[in-house]
């Protein structure tokens, strides 16, 4: 069952979108500020965050920002405000919906539905080793919540090696299947991108692992 976050520091709009989320079959819990819903988002595993921006001792938007650091989850923010540039400052923060008050439960819960489902569509393609988030359709890869700068090269090598995870893969292997060719000659292509790789990585630069004798692994 789908669990969603409900943040707002208003009683009852805490309980009206409650009682709709229940109803459309998710599991529903409350938090009435930023900091709480910081709290909730590490001790739990929400589907959803429904997000008030006006709250006291941490706004939304920058609850948003240290939910998203946390894990992306999908965020839909509730706000009085109409102006283009908090919605601008939203999509910029990661936020996935914008909906204006007053609304509609309904509608609403739509919306929900929505992201969710999105969400699920990508998760497909992402994957996720502690801190290390590896987006194989976007070919992209990050690092604790931030870019890692990697070579087009590095993220072949990368994929193919997650690919495989916990497979020894030769570096004959690597040569024919990562750069597309039989390589003769110097194997030191393989060394040379594996040391770029690693260091990439940071503080998960051992999750390639060295075989002694044949090449490499990606074991996490």
């Amino acid at each position: 069952m789908s669990r969603i976050l409900i943040v707002d520091d208003e009683k009852n709009i805490r309980e009206v979108v409650r009682e709709y989320a229940l109803l459309n079959g998710y599991e529903a819990d409350e938090a009435e500020d930023g900091l709480e819903a910081v709290e909730r988002v590490k001790a739990n595993d929400y589907d959803c965050v429904i997000l008030d921006i006006m709250m006291p001792k941490l706004d939304g938007f920058s609850a948003c920002k240290q939910i998203k650091l946390i894990k992306d989850i999908p965020v839909i923010m509730l706000s009085a405000r109409q102006e283009e540039y908090d919605k601008l400052f939203g999509f910029e923060l990661g936020v996935d919906d914008y909906v204006i008050k007053p609304f509609s439960p309904k509608e609403l819960m739509a919306r929900v539905k929505v992201v969710m489902d999105r969400s699920r569509k990508t998760e497909r393609n992402v994957l996720e080793f502690g801190g290390l988030k590896i987006d194989a359709a976007g070919r992209s890869v990050s690092v604790d919540g931030e870019k890692a700068n990697l070579t087009p090269k590095e993220i072949d090598l990368l994929l193919y090696m997650v690919e495989h995870r916990n497979t020894a893969l030769s570096r004959t292997k690597l040569l024919e299947e990562v750069w597309n060719y039989d390589y003769f000659g110097d194997d030191r292509t393989v060394d040379t991108h594996i040391k770029m790789l690693r260091h990439n990585l940071g503080p998960y630069r051992d999750y390639i692992v060295t075989v002694r004798g044949m090449g490499y692994k990606f074991e996490a």
